[in-house]
């Protein structure tokens, strides 16, 4: 366990290896984890929205799609990591709640899938991996070393992406 990082709700933390992160309680939020296979070090951020644009509570960068994207980038680029070799995996984005009507506004969790690979791929950052949807939570782990992604889920099993 000492090996673990903790990265809590609306928090992004960097890690190097042997270290690896960790996140729980993924329902509609999503776990943006990012690696320089070359460098052996890697982000994780735990979003749960997908805009800061109409928040007015927009001081915590790690808590939206569009500012924790552009803060993984920065950590990466301070650390050595070169942004062409930079390689995601993101998981979470479930809709965990039924609302009746037609409106996309509820559906949080596609809202924050969409948005967080909107803004990877704009800056140049793909997505290799990724496990997103359905109607339950996820916890994950980060190897930054490998950049394996163990996702574990009550009833759905234990998978590496």
């Amino acid at each position: 366990m000492d090996n673990i990082i903790q990265v809590g709700m609306a928090e992004l933390k960097i890690a190097a290896a042997p270290k690896k992160l960790l996140t729980a309680g993924l329902g509609s939020c999503i776990g943006i984890c990012v690696c320089s296979p070359a460098h052996q070090f890697g982000a994780l951020a735990h979003i749960m929205l997908p805009s800061s644009i109409q928040s007015k509570r927009s001081q915590n960068k790690a808590k939206f799609a569009d500012t924790a994207v552009e803060m993984i980038l920065e950590e990466m680029i301070k650390n050595g990591a070169s942004a062409s070799k930079i390689i995601a995996k993101i998981a979470g984005g479930a809709q965990m709640f039924k609302f009746v009507g037609d409106s996309n506004i509820m559906n949080i969790g596609q809202r924050n899938t969409l948005a967080v690979e909107e803004h990877l791929k704009r800056i140049g950052i793909k997505v290799v991996a990724k496990d997103t949807g359905g109607n339950f939570g996820r916890t994950i782990v980060f190897d930054p070393k490998t950049g394996d992604l163990k996702i574990r889920t009550i009833g759905h099993g234990e998978r590496t992406i």
